[in-house]
Formats: structure tokens, C-alpha cells, sequence
């Protein structure tokens, strides 16, 4: 990742945007899908199609070694499930589906969590959590915060609700490529980190865990698990640093 953190105009935006609609209206259309006995690898299959239909293409697909056009992390799958005909969703699953899209040369990332069925109240509160997180991050990307003020409200929000907060993976910059500066932890201080300004474009995507923040890679080399098996959910979204606070470039 080049560690020079592009600003981006308010055309850049503006066909952000358009490329991260993409993703709203996928993940809106999965929301009304029976998921129930799909492979992951069918569904990923639905995920490229979509993408490409919208006259965009599968940004994850520009990421070297992997070919695929999402990352599908079912229950304690904490990150980076890869897509396989062996994996199959069922009722009671939590799924987090990870894509990115890229249109115009313009490059847009979200993350979410279905909730497949009837879930236990565990799964429910942990999905709610998660999401409750998601949104404590993006009321810190305000002109003149830190990074480091987005990871601290992340992280408290998350351990006061009993829950941890992944350490290994952060949110990004976005917009000119998948993965660009700055680093946006889920954790850290105060004051510390990279100032936000204007023209930012970043993502803000914690990682809750059940149990446990310390996640197991697999032999694959992408997928990863949670230490002590406990479920795990995400979300993502790509969000514009205005003048007057964040706008959600991945949302309506």
C-alpha cells in the first residue's frame, strides 16, 4: 500500500459513489434472497454477476492471488472466507459477505452481516453489536480527528458490549485503488494516528468477536477463523471525509 494518502475532488467522490451504489443495491438485493442451502462459491457466482451486469467489475479481483469477487466468512469465519462449492450456508448462520467494486477506474468497499433464518439471540445481539460499532466509527470521521480517535470509539463501544474487537485487520483508504493510506485501526488513542481531512476517502470495518480477539489463518492462506471457535460479525462501509462530517458512499 503507498503510504501517501490521495485526497480525492468532489468528481472523485462523486463516481465513488456510483461504483459503492453498486454494492448497496447487491447487498439490498441479497437481503431479500433465500440464502438457505446455497454454496458460498454459488454465491459468490451471483455476487460477480451482479457486479459485471451493473457495468462495473469485482474490485477484490485486482487483489493478486485472489479470484474472486467477494471474501464469504460464515459464523466464526472471522475474515476472508474464500468462495467453495464444500461450504454451504444454512439457517441460523450468520454471514458476512465482503465486496468491493470498481467502475471507471473509481473503487468502492463494504462489508455485511445476513442473518440466515432463525439465528440464536447470541448471533442477533453480536450482528447488532457489530453494526452499533460500524456506526460509532463513522460519527468520529470529522475534519481534524484522528485515526486513532475513530479506533478508540470503535474499540470502547465494542468492549462495552461485552464483546472484542479484531486487532489484525483495519479499515483503509479508498476510491483510487482497493487498499491505499491511511491504516484506520478499530483500536487505538485519542489524538494519535492520522489527521482526517477533507477529500479523505476511507473505509471503517470492525471485526466483533464473541470471545476471543486472536484469529487462526488457515492453510489457504486468506481465510481466518476465531481462536476459541466463538462467532464473529463485520461491517463495512466507504465513507467521504467532508467539511461537514462523513457521507456513506456505499448507502443512499
Amino acid at each position: 500500500m503507498n503510504r501517501v494518502v490521495r485526497l480525492k475532488t468532489d468528481d472523485d467522490i462523486k463516481r465513488i459513489k456510483e461504483s459503492g451504489l453498486i454494492i448497496f443495491r447487491l447487498f439490498k438485493k441479497i437481503n431479500t434472497m433465500n440464502l438457505d442451502g446455497l454454496s458460498t462459491w454459488e454465491l459468490d457466482t451471483f455476487i460477480d454477476d451482479f457486479i459485471l451486469k451493473n457495468k462495473a467489475r469485482p474490485a477484490f479481483k485486482t487483489v493478486r492471488g485472489y479470484s474472486f469477487a467477494s471474501c464469504i466468512s460464515v459464523n466464526q469465519v472471522a475474515s476472508h472466507g474464500v468462495p467453495t462449492k464444500k461450504k454451504r450456508i444454512l439457517s441460523g448462520d450468520i454471514v458476512k459477505i465482503d465486496t468491493g467494486t470498481v467502475m471507471n477506474g473509481y473503487f468502492a468497499d463494504a462489508c455485511s452481516t445476513f442473518k440466515i433464518g432463525n439465528v440464536t439471540l447470541e448471533a442477533d445481539r453480536l450482528v447488532d453489536a457489530a453494526y452499533l460499532a460500524l456506526q460509532t466509527g463513522i460519527g468520529e470521521v470529522e475534519p481534524e480527528k484522528f485515526t486513532g480517535d475513530v479506533g478508540f470509539a470503535v474499540e470502547n463501544c465494542v468492549r462495552n458490549l461485552g464483546y472484542s474487537v479484531v486487532k489484525n485487520f483495519t479499515g483503509h483508504g479508498v476510491g483510487f485503488a482497493l487498499h491505499e493510506a491511511p491504516v484506520v485501526p478499530n483500536y487505538g488513542e485519542k489524538g494519535k494516528g492520522t489527521i482526517i481531512r477533507p477529500g479523505m476517502v476511507l473505509t471503517v470495518e470492525p471485526i466483533v468477536n464473541q470471545g476471543s480477539d486472536e484469529l487462526i489463518i488457515q492453510e489457504d492462506g486468506w481465510t481466518s477463523i476465531t481462536s476459541d471457535g466463538k462467532l464473529s460479525a463485520q461491517f463495512e462501509h466507504t465513507i467521504a471525509v467532508t467539511k461537514n462530517g462523513p457521507v456513506i458512499l456505499t448507502s443512499e
